[in-house]
C-alpha cells in the first residue's frame, strides 16, 4: 500500500475512474500536458488520451458549461476550477443549472458532474487565489459541498463525488496538498458524501472542524491532553448535506463544542451548526457554543495571511473559555 500525499490522492482517485468508467472526462485549464497548477492531473493526458483528458482555454464560464451538457448527456465531467477564486464566471452555471436540473425536467436529466477547485489559504497567493466561500455553495439546493482533510479522505470522498448521480463541488485545501502522507489503497472504495467523520474521540469538549483546520485542529487537541482535557474531533467532510447527526451525538457526550473554521464568520457554515445546536441540542450544552473563523474581511496578501487564519492558541483560547463555564 502507497503512501502519498493528498494531490497524489486526488490523482489516483481521477485515474480510476478514469480507468473503470469510460463516461469519465477530465477537463480545465492546463490539466493535460501540463498535468494542473498543483500537478492533480499529472501523466492523465498522457495515459488516458487527449480526448479524456482535456486542456480548455482560459474560460471558466465555458467550462462549467460544457460540464453541465456533457453530464446532462450521461457523460460524468470532471472540471477543475484552477483556484476556488476563479469560480465566479462558473457560478450561474453551477447554481442556475446543474443543482436544478434534477427539478427543472422533474427527473429526466440528471447532472452527475463534479468541479473540483484548490482551496483556502495558506500558501501566500496572490488575490483571488485563496477564497473560503464553501457556504454560498452549501446554501444552494441541489449540489453537494465536499471539502477532504486528509489524503484518504480525498481518494474516498472524490471517487464517490464522480459516481454520485448529482452535482457535487469538490474543494481541496490546497495547504495540506503535500502536509503529510498517508497510506491509501488503490481500491476503488468509496466513502459516504452524507456523514462526518469522528477522528478522535473524547469526553470533555467536541471540536469540528473540515479542510485545511484539521492540522491545527488535532494540535490544538494535543495540546489539550498534555493539560488533562479530552477533545473530541470531528470532521465535516461533506458540509452540504450536513451530518448534524454525529455531531449531535458528540456534543451530548461532552457537553462543549468549539467549531474552527478557515472562512469568515459571518453566515457561515459554522454558524449553521452552532444554530443547529442551540435549536437541537440545547439542553445538552453545558455552554455556550464558541467560533474560531477567519475574520469578515478580504484574505489579506501574504504578509498578514497568518492573523487571519485561526491559530492554535485561538482554538485553546476559545476552549479554555467553554470549560470554565460551570
Amino acid at each position: 500500500m502507497a503512501k502519498v500525499t493528498m494531490v497524489e490522492a486526488v490523482t489516483m482517485a481521477l485515474a480510476h475512474e478514469l480507468e473503470h468508467d469510460q463516461d469519465v472526462v477530465v477537463l480545465g485549464e492546463d490539466v493535460g500536458i501540463n498535468g494542473g497548477v498543483f500537478r492533480a492531473t499529472n501523466g492523465l493526458a498522457q495515459r488516458f488520451g487527449e480526448d479524456r483528458v482535456i486542456d480548455t482555454p482560459l474560460a471558466e464560464a465555458m467550462i462549467a458549461g460544457m460540464t453541465v451538457g456533457m453530464a446532462t448527456q450521461g457523460m460524468k465531467p470532471v472540471a477543475e476550477a484552477q483556484f476556488m477564486g476563479f469560480i465566479f464566471p462558473m457560478f450561474e452555471h453551477i447554481v442556475c443549472h446543474a443543482a436544478r436540473m434534477r427539478n427543472r425536467t422533474r427527473g429526466r436529466l440528471t447532472c452527475p458532474l463534479v468541479i473540483r477547485a484548490p482551496y483556502g489559504g495558506g500558501i501566500h497567493a496572490p488575490e483571488h487565489h485563496s477564497e473560503s466561500i464553501e457556504a454560498m455553495f452549501a446554501h444552494t439546493p441541489g449540489i453537494k459541498v465536499v471539502i477532504p482533510s486528509s489524503p484518504s479522505r480525498a481518494y474516498g470522498l472524490l471517487l464517490a463525488a464522480i459516481r454520485s448521480p448529482d452535482p457535487v463541488l469538490f474543494f481541496e485545501p490546497k495547504r495540506v496538498y503535500h502536509l503529510n502522507k498517508e497510506e491509501v489503497e488503490d481500491d476503488g472504495e468509496e466513502y459516504p458524501l452524507d456523514m462526518c467523520f469522528v477522528i478522535r474521540e473524547g469526553t470533555d469538549v467536541t471540536l469540528v472542524t473540515w479542510g485545511a483546520m484539521m492540522k491545527e485542529t488535532i494540535e490544538a487537541a494535543d495540546a489539550l491532553a498534555k493539560q488533562g482535557i479530552s477533545a473530541e474531533i470531528i470532521d465535516v467532510a461533506t458540509i452540504s448535506p450536513l451530518d448534524m447527526d454525529t455531531i449531535h451525538e458528540s456534543v451530548a457526550k461532552t457537553g462543549r463544542c468549539v467549531i474552527i473554521q478557515e472562512a469568515a464568520k459571518h453566515c457561515s457554515l459554522s454558524s449553521e451548526i452552532a444554530a443547529n445546536l442551540a435549536d437541537q441540542g440545547l439542553y445538552d450544552l453545558h455552554a455556550p457554543v464558541k467560533r474560531v473563523t477567519g475574520y469578515d474581511v478580504v484574505m489579506p496578501l501574504f504578509k498578514l495571511e497568518k492573523k487571519y487564519m485561526p491559530s492554535v492558541d485561538r482554538i485553546l483560547d476559545k476552549v479554555h473559555q467553554v470549560l470554565e463555564v460551570s
